[in-house]
């Protein structure tokens, strides 16, 4: 009997699957964390060389994280960490709020009494990491706190979209917080658990609105480059006065 280990088809199948999932999971923290910069180029010998794996499950790797969107292929170039331009983080920003009204007015009808106290819990640490200075763990708190509510929201599709865009949106990389408005986002959030326990749909929706569009109009005045105007003040007055006739 030969000393060499055949391994099954479906086992040598998993094994390289699970190794590809590695791979992706570490190369989306390196793009999220900035370790991989936007624009860069992956390039797959020193990738392969730097993870210890084979080019397969890195080429695999790279095709997944194309449909995440986190990289582009390019025709006999190569692939490139994707670089979002100030345009298509607004329109992200658009998205996110009309999707986080719907998680605002959905938790005020159904969120418990356990969940309520979690939110809660991490606005407490949000407030704590406020008076601290400590903006970092600020930062990892609020993005915990929003994925949180959208996925109390109970609806898989929507948490789904909302975390691509979300990983889209860290691409974009703009501080929008600096330290002096800590205390000021930290009190949205407040003011946003607030609304939920309430009962009052139609408030918290208008706070988890208001929430992301403050943030989109902080991102087009800390951005450098020329824009489009925002459109945010006439979005603001179809949300106040809807059409004659129209149900609010």
């Amino acid at each position: 009997m030969s000393a060499t280990l055949c391994l099954h088809p479906t086992i040598t199948l998993l094994q390289t699957s699970s190794l590809t999932s590695v791979v992706q999971s570490e190369l989306e923290r390196m793009i999220l964390s900035g370790e991989l910069a936007p624009g860069a180029k992956l390039t797959e010998m020193a990738l392969a060389e730097r993870l210890g794996v084979s080019r397969g499950p890195l080429r695999e790797a790279f095709r997944m994280l194309d449909e995440a969107g986190l990289v582009r292929t390019e025709k006999n170039r190569g692939v490139f960490v994707r670089d979002i331009p100030i345009t298509e983080a607004i329109e992200i920003f658009d998205l996110r709020a009309a999707m986080d009204e719907l998680v605002g007015r959905r938790l005020a009808e159904r969120i418990t009494a356990p969940e309520l106290k979690e939110v809660r819990g991490l606005v407490e640490q949000m407030e704590h990491a406020v008076k601290a200075r400590d903006a970092h763990h600020y930062h990892l708190l609020n993005l915990k706190f929003h994925d949180r509510l959208v996925e109390l929201a109970g609806n898989s599709k929507l948490t789904a979209i909302y975390r691509k865009l979300i990983k889209e949106l860290s691409l974009f990389r703009r501080l929008n917080l600096a330290e002096g408005l800590l205390p000021i986002s930290a009190s949205e959030h407040r003011a946003i658990v607030k609304a939920i326990a309430s009962g009052d749909a139609a408030a918290a929706g208008k706070a988890m609105f208001e929430h992301v569009i403050e943030s989109k109009e902080r991102t087009i005045k800390n951005n450098p480059r020329p824009t489009a105007a925002p459109r945010t003040t006439a979005m603001r007055r179809a949300r106040v006065r809807p059409a004659q006739g129209a149900r609010p």
